[in-house]
Formats: C-alpha cells, structure tokens, sequence
C-alpha cells in the first residue's frame, strides 16, 4: 500500500500526466463563456477547477485574480462577434452544444477560422482588459497617463485615454502562454502566435481620438483630447477582411531558426497584421458531429446572390435550395410624434426565404 506521502507526492504529477496525454487547446478558455456568472473565476481553488485553463494560464488567473472576470467578458464577446461577423456564410462560427472545446475540432487544424478565432481572442481579451483599467475596475492600472502635452494638429491631450499597452500586456501574458510552453520551433505555435498579434494590432491601427471643446458658449478656443479603443464590432470587420485575405504558410528553416513563409513562393511575405494559416479548411458542408460542424441543411441564404459569401450557391455548396414563402411583421408608416418618439405600424409582409435542401 502506498504510504501517504507518496500519494501526495503522485497527485500533482497525475495531474501532468493527465495534461501531457489530453492536450488542453490554447482557445479552450473560451469555455469560460459557458459559466454561469454566479459562478467565481478566480482564487485558488476556482481557478484551478476551471478545465479550460492551461496550467500556465491557471497560474496567471492565481497571480491576476482580479482580471479574470474581464477574461470570462472577452471569451463572451469572441463567440458573439464571431457569429454577428459570419451569420451569412457557409462557417459561421457555430459552436457545440458541451464541453471546453466550443468551437470543435476546427480549431485543432490549423485553418483560416483557427486563425480567425486566435486573433478574435486576443485582441478581445486586451480590450475587455483595457475597459475594465478605464472604469477604475482593477487596482494595478487605470487611465493611460502617458499621452499629455500637444499634439501637431494643436489641441490639448488630457483626459482619460484607453490604457491599451496594459491590455495588450495581458493579452501576451494571459493568450499567448500556452504557445510559448510549446517552444516556438513548431508550425502551430508560430501560427498562433502570429494571429495573437495580428488581433491585438487590429485594435492598435484602429485607435481613435475623442474631444472635448472649452470655450465661451461652447466655442472651440480650447480643445482636450484623449484616445480611446474603436468598438469591438469594427475589429471584428477588419479581422474578418484580413481572414478573406489570409495567407497559407509552411514552416521554413532561415539560417538557424524557423519561420512561417508563403506556401506559394510567388506570394509576399505577410504582414504582422496579416493572417496566416497551415492548412486547407474542411467545406463545412455536410453534418459532422465528430468534429463540431452541424452542415448547412435548413440554412437561410440569399437566393439573389450568386457569388457573394451568403449567397445559397456557396453557403449550400451547390444548387441545393429552395425557395419557400414566409409572412413577416415589420415596422412600417412611422411617423415622428413631438417631442419625441416615433411611432410605427405593424405591417404584415410575404416574403421569398430561400433554405438550404435537407
């Protein structure tokens, strides 16, 4: 019989093992979105029952407790965003009904929507952060202090501007931890990392500027501005365009390191806001439970479109549609009321809806 020393000497290394033999995907902390919001993410014990989590990642949620409630908003927004961005097209970011893996097992290839979804959940995670230090929610930060004096078009920075670098080093810290525990001489690490940047660049080149005028009866004789993040559903549309705009890469060997370069040579290398991906995407067609894709039987798609992607062309992959009639009520007859409301009929509508064949 073991002795009791030896059990508690084993648990921790069954625990690795555990780790080592069922491989916890790097997205699999979006599995956070499907607590139930009474439920704490953070603390000792929380943190190390939360499966999701990579054990480097459980160690960050130990040490920066106060941050993972913002991390549980950012895994929220990422499937959120993904369907609003996708709805009309053949993927569309469907998830499963159960388990840590929510969007199945498309994110253990490395596709165009694995990369998507890396740069999705970076750049949510510096921006859930980032709101959070601007409201004052969390001890270590606040406002960024940094951005003072005049700019070259002349007015004042003050205020409070977006602590993005704070956000941004979290992102790193928190999302990329489970790419460096792999070393970086292997595809999908690289692969990974590469996106992780690319989301969180997509928030950093769409920064904006907001003002404030001071003057006599409002007049602009003075004007303060700060900067402040865009709104998530614009990353979400240029993440999208760079997936449109994705490139295939192959992992090369350049002098005594490695690197992802273009698959076709004739292709330029790409940028650091660019996505990149490793392998061909699955058609999304058919019904495959094994790997989380429900198919496109009973899709709604847009019978007047023949070539864009939520046209029923592509999305049913193929003429496999039908066009069906539908009554809808929709607004209508609206009229402006003082002061101040509009107000409208309810109008009843037939209308062609166009469906994928079972």
């Amino acid at each position: 019989m073991p002795t009791v020393s030896t059990v508690n000497l084993t648990a921790p290394l069954l625990l690795l093992l555990l780790w080592a033999t069922h491989p916890t995907m790097a997205t699999n902390w979006l599995s956070l979105a499907r607590l139930p919001r009474s439920r704490p993410v953070s603390g000792a014990a929380p943190c190390a029952r939360l499966r999701g989590l990579t054990p480097g990642q459980v160690g960050v949620c130990r040490a920066r407790g106060e941050v993972m409630e913002s991390v549980r908003k950012a895994a929220e927004t990422v499937i959120e965003e993904c369907q609003h961005q996708f709805r009309n097209r053949r993927w569309n970011c469907s998830t499963t009904p159960r388990g840590i893996n929510v969007f199945g097992r498309v994110m253990n290839q490395g596709t165009r929507e694995a990369a998507l979804l890396h740069a999705l959940s970076s750049a949510a995670v510096a921006v859930a952060v980032t709101r959070a230090c601007t409201r004052g929610e969390l001890e270590r930060c606040g406002c960024d202090r940094k951005v003072r004096g005049v700019s070259p078009e002349g007015f004042q920075w003050s205020g409070c501007s977006d602590n993005l670098s704070y956000g941004v080093a979290f992102s790193q810290t928190f999302v990329d931890e489970p790419e460096r525990a792999k070393g970086l001489s292997a595809g999908r690490p690289l692969m990974n990392l590469h996106n992780n940047e690319a989301g969180r660049k997509a928030i950093l080149h769409n920064m904006q500027v907001e003002c404030k005028c001071h003057g006599v009866s409002g007049s602009c004789e003075l004007r303060t501005c700060w900067k402040v993040m865009p709104p998530f559903r614009r990353v979400g549309f240029v993440l999208k365009e760079r997936f449109d705009g994705a490139t295939e890469v192959r992992l090369t060997r350049v002098g005594s390191r490695t690197a992802l370069l273009p698959r076709d040579p004739q292709v330029k290398p790409p940028a650091a806001r660019d996505l990149v991906y490793l392998a061909p995407s699955p058609d999304f067609c058919h019904l495959d439970p094994d790997n989380g894709i429900p198919g496109t039987a009973g899709r709604r798609c847009n019978g007047t479109s023949r070539l864009a992607p939520d046209g029923c062309e592509l999305v049913c992959c193929g003429p496999g549609y039908r066009a069906g009639r539908a009554e809808v009520v929709q607004r209508c007859s609206c009229k402006f009321s003082w002061c101040c409301s509009v107000r409208c009929q309810q109008c009843k509508n037939t209308v062609t809806i166009h469906t994928c064949r079972v």
